[in-house]
């Protein structure tokens, strides 16, 4: 005998209502994919979007995978539920490989209006850079608008617009402040794109 057929008439509605939550429940999605990708040339970045990954790992639902900016296909990119690109400050802006990586969406990946295929997608950025006012800030609102551009859903932690490193005099490993920020984005992303995720079902 089920459990709706042991509830008694004043308790239908009550009964009614846990039967439905727990099919959500069961409904919940097992996992969400995270994709982490960055360009680095002296290593911060890739340390910073290691860091990243970890923090989305604490999701238990979250499946983050990492990768450079050159490695990254677009079925990878098309089948994410979240994005976070890193780069490294270059002249108050992201790397020229990180641009680049952006413009492939449209010539490679097809991601074109009307349809906007990275439409309502998670979105959040990282950056590394030699001195504390470097254009950090300048550097995280150029990717965070490429993703908006695509109707994405832009996050930010650690700092106001997103995770920073600051590198100094080029110095590995970065400060431990630093590899926080950066998990403390990865977790925040994970968990806001699997209450999203969970929210459409």
């Amino acid at each position: 005998m089920s459990r709706f057929n042991k509830c008694s008439a004043p308790t239908l509605l009550v009964c009614t209502l846990f039967l439905a939550a727990a099919a959500q429940a069961n409904a919940q999605p097992e996992s969400i994919k995270i994709l982490v990708v960055y360009y680095s040339k002296a290593g911060h970045t890739a340390a910073m979007a290691k860091a990243v990954a970890e923090g989305a790992k604490k999701i238990k639902a979250a499946e983050a995978m990492t990768k450079t900016v050159s490695e990254v296909n677009c079925a990878e990119l098309l089948a994410a539920d979240a994005l976070i690109v890193g780069s490294p400050v270059y002249w108050s802006n992201m790397a020229g490989e990180v641009k680049s990586f952006f413009d492939r969406w449209t010539t490679e990946c097809k991601v074109l209006p009307p349809d906007f295929q990275m439409r309502d997608k998670v979105g959040a950025a990282f950056v590394t850079a030699g001195d504390v006012s470097s254009g950090k800030e300048v550097t995280l609102l150029t990717i965070l608008a490429a993703m908006i551009g695509n109707r994405m859903i832009v996050l930010s932690e650690g700092q106001a617009l997103g995770a920073t490193a600051t590198t100094g005099d080029g110095k590995l490993p970065l400060d431990s402040k630093d590899l926080e920020e950066g998990r403390r984005l990865g977790e925040r992303v994970a968990q806001v794109a699997l209450t999203l995720k969970r929210g459409r079902r």
